[in-house]
């Protein structure tokens, strides 16, 4: 990849302040960001992304979930991916975070961390965080002790028996208790808190770990209208300070949220753009929105 296409992709950011066109990364794998130092494990995000996923293909047993995808998201953004089931989102995730292994094609987070050569453990560490459809919180903790379980320190058993706050922790965890709207509940089990509740939890868990991208795969799926409004609220105050993925079929919940939607079918790109625009291409309305 070039350094022309590279300061391409940067000015094309500039001047539109959002994601490409579906099928072209804005930048591309390279060994190092040229004239400057790769620091091994930061994220270089000077070419204005923070993810890109170029030419990504995986079969299995024949079927090929993913085909030739390219997508590239900006830092700070907030993408929304939607697609019929089938479409290959899950596998994308899998893909980003190592739990699988594509055939071809290169996952780049940021302009010089090639994720294919890390494992599943690894990528969390680096600062992606995922988040499945389900809950998965310790229930018979409490809010506060599930957030100080999840700060990202060392767990050995010796250290974890010794553990205590420091000021900078604290101050960490009761931010990020604030952000999830969970401060009149930090005194209760998990297992005690509504499906909305434990969601949140969940991805206060996440921040907890300090990440830079959220991979989040249905978040209000069975939520109330009131817990699906306040997690709309919730994704746009992280934006900005998080980059966020989101896969969700609540088209509602996605008109609160979203500035750029990727359709996904058949393990590729069928339409970006806004929601509205997304919503009148005809290829989007015959796979998957119908008439």
């Amino acid at each position: 990849m070039t350094p022309e296409l590279m300061d391409e992709g940067a000015r094309r950011l500039a001047r539109h302040g959002g994601a490409s066109q579906p099928g072209h990364t804005a930048s591309g794998g390279r060994a190092a960001d040229f004239g400057r130092l790769v620091v091994p494990g930061e994220v270089d995000v000077a070419h204005g992304r923070i993810l890109y996923l170029e030419d990504v293909s995986v079969s299995f047993d024949g079927f090929k979930a993913i085909n030739k995808l390219s997508l590239d998201i900006a830092p700070g953004e907030l993408r929304c991916i939607i697609g019929p089931n089938g479409a290959g989102k899950t596998t994308m995730m899998d893909i980003i975070t190592g739990k699988t292994r594509p055939d071809e094609g290169r996952v780049f987070f940021g302009s010089t961390i090639d994720l294919l050569r890390y494992r599943e453990a690894e990528i969390a560490q680096l600062g992606i965080g995922r988040k499945f459809q389900k809950p998965t919180v310790f229930e018979q903790l409490t809010v506060f002790e599930n957030l100080e379980l999840a700060l990202k320190t060392h767990k050995g058993v010796g250290h974890s028996m010794l553990f205590r706050l420091d000021s900078a922790q604290s101050d960490r965890l009761a931010e990020v208790i604030e952000t999830i709207q969970l401060a009149g509940s930090v005194s209760r089990s998990a297992g005690n808190l509504s499906h909305g509740q434990k969601q949140w939890l969940e991805i206060g868990m996440l921040l907890m770990q300090d990440p830079r991208l959220l991979l989040l795969d249905e978040p209000v799926a069975g939520m109330t209208d009131e817990e699906t409004a306040r997690t709309a609220e919730l994704f746009l105050a992280l934006k900005g300070r998080h980059s966020l993925m989101v896969v969700e079929h609540d088209m509602g919940f996605i008109r609160a949220i979203s500035e750029t939607v990727t359709v996904l079918c058949d393990g590729a790109v069928l339409a970006q753009g806004t929601l509205d625009e997304v919503q009148a291409d005809e290829r989007v309305i015959e796979v998957y929105l119908g008439r």
